[in-house]
Formats: C-alpha cells, sequence, structure tokens
C-alpha cells in the first residue's frame, strides 16, 4: 500500500469513563487508532495516526460529539511522523505474538519460518498498527481456541472484522466460510488483502456494512459463531439484534470491553436469552464466550 510521506499523530488523555467514546472519536478520521493505560495516572492515552491535513472537519465533529457525550476535555497533542518512522515503529511494536496453544500472529516484516503446530496469521503491520498485542485480540483467540473443543460451526459472522484477523483464524481453523463486515470501508480493504495474505480469500468475504441494520446480515443469519470485537456500549446496544440472529445454541464471542464493564455486557445478553460459558482475561480487558438457549 502507498504510505503519504508524512503522517500525523494525535493523542488525547481521558479518564476510563470516555474511553469508548474518544477512541471512536479518532476512528472515524485515523488510519489506524490505538490506546493504552497509562498506570502511572490511572488515565487512558488514545492515539491515532492520519494523513496530515487530512479530514480535519471530520476529526473536530468527532471530537466535538465525543466532548458533549462525556462532559471531559481533554488537551489534544499533534505531531508530525514520518512515514517511514511511523512504519518502523510499527515493526518493532509488532513482534510475533504467540496466542494460546494453537495461535501465531505476526507482521509481513518477519521472515522466519512458521512455528509448527500453530496456525500462523500474518498481517501487515504498516496497517495493524500493533494489534497482535491488543488484550481483547488476545482473548478473543484465546477464546476461539477454547470453543473449537466442542463448537463445530458452519456460519460465521465477524462483527467489525478489522484487520480481519479473527475471522481470518476463523476460516483457516474448521476451512468454513467466514462473512467479515466493518463500518470503514478501508478496514474492509485491510481485511481483505490480509484473507489473500493468508491464503483464506476463497473462505473469506468482507463487506461494508452497518451493523445489523444491513441485509447482508441478516440474508446470512441464524449464524453459528458471531464474533464481535467492538466496545462496551455498542455491544450492549446490539444485544437484541445479536441474539435474533445467532442460532439455538449458537455461540457468540464478544470483546473490547473493560473488565469492569462486563457485567453490563453480560446483563444485556441475558436478558435475550444468552448464557455466559467462560470468561477470558487479558490484563485490562475482558473477553466473553456466550452460548444461545437452545430451543
Amino acid at each position: 500500500m502507498a504510505v503519504p510521506e508524512t503522517l500525523e499523530r494525535i493523542a488525547v488523555e481521558v479518564p476510563e469513563s470516555a474511553l469508548e467514546m474518544f477512541e471512536s472519536a479518532f476512528s472515524a478520521c485515523c488510519r489506524a487508532v490505538g490506546f493504552f493505560l497509562d498506570e502511572a495516572s490511572g488515565s487512558w492515552i488514545v492515539e491515532g495516526v492520519k494523513e496530515a491535513g487530512a479530514h480535519e472537519a471530520e476529526l473536530e465533529a468527532s471530537l466535538a460529539l465525543a466532548r458533549m457525550m462525556t462532559g471531559v476535555e481533554p488537551e489534544i497533542t499533534r505531531g508530525r511522523v514520518p512515514a517511514g518512522g511511523w512504519l518502523a515503529r510499527s515493526f518493532a511494536g509488532f513482534p510475533e505474538q504467540l496466542i494460546g496453544r494453537r495461535f501465531a500472529v505476526r507482521g509481513t516484516h518477519i521472515g522466519a519460518p512458521a512455528l509448527a503446530g500453530r496456525t500462523t496469521i500474518v498481517l501487515d503491520a504498516g496497517l495493524a498498527f500493533g494489534t497482535g498485542e491488543h488484550g481483547s485480540t488476545r482473548g478473543c483467540l484465546v477464546a476461539l481456541e477454547r470453543v473449537a473443543r466442542f463448537h463445530r460451526p458452519r456460519r460465521i459472522l465477524d462483527l467489525g472484522t478489522g484487520s480481519g484477523v479473527l475471522g481470518i483464524a476463523a476460516a483457516l481453523l474448521w476451512h468454513r466460510r467466514v462473512l467479515a463486515t466493518d463500518i470503514d470501508a478501508r478496514s474492509v480493504r485491510v481485511a481483505r488483502a490480509n484473507a489473500a495474505q493468508n491464503h483464506a480469500a476463497g473462505l473469506f468475504r468482507a463487506v461494508r456494512a452497518d451493523g445489523w441494520t444491513s441485509p447482508v446480515l441478516r440474508r446470512h443469519a441464524p449464524y453459528d459463531l458471531i464474533f464481535a470485537n467492538i466496545l462496551a456500549r455498542p455491544l450492549a446496544a446490539m444485544a437484541a439484534d445479536l441474539a435474533r440472529n445467532l442460532a439455538p445454541g449458537g455461540i457468540t464471542i464478544l470483546a473490547g470491553l473493560l473488565a469492569s464493564q462486563e457485567n453490563w455486557v453480560i446483563s444485556a445478553h441475558r436478558r435475550h436469552g444468552l448464557a455466559l460459558q467462560a470468561r477470558v482475561a487479558e490484563g485490562a480487558w475482558t473477553t466473553l464466550i456466550m452460548r444461545k438457549r437452545k430451543a
């Protein structure tokens, strides 16, 4: 992928209560977004990378909405980052990740032979921006490994696919077709490229879709397995739609939530007939495995 000569890093420091809104604000206009806990202060650092000078109106509108919704007025720090420096940083921050007993996630910059006995997923580090070590991604892959012990889904949905890593992992694991969706057209292109990189293009269909409002999701329902690695607020809001489109006895893997938010998300899905099967903790992040009751 062609990379512009100069990129811009923008960042804010916010309390946990405002993390979701500011992450969403950055996601609306940045090509890559990350966030991490500053253990010294207890605050969260949200940072994004975008083309210098691009999408300024979208950024300001998204930040204004985040301020209004949270009542938080963080200082915004900005700085230019040469594209080569950003890619070097991405490479350095994206070593091969061994996840659970079954998976390995690595960047295209790693040329060593794949490890025997593991399903290796290769992502473009310049696009993935360190997703190989994010707690929610790791938690989902560990959850997938657990689910594979007792569940063999035929219809699989990766909702909010991002880099495509979860859907690709499922396609390679079961040799099943996966429908992957994302609201961001750039993420869809990245996911398709990553699927091709992993020789899974024939099993992995990525399309742009705005959540459950999209006819393509409903047309392929019900699903036996649904990944939803998003954020706590939209997970809770979409619980009824997810339950409606999950087959009886089907499994959903829910992630993108902090440990402090898990009870909220569990309660939202229990109201629609799903039962908690297991939790996976990865640092501050929790992944939930929930199952729909059989008729």
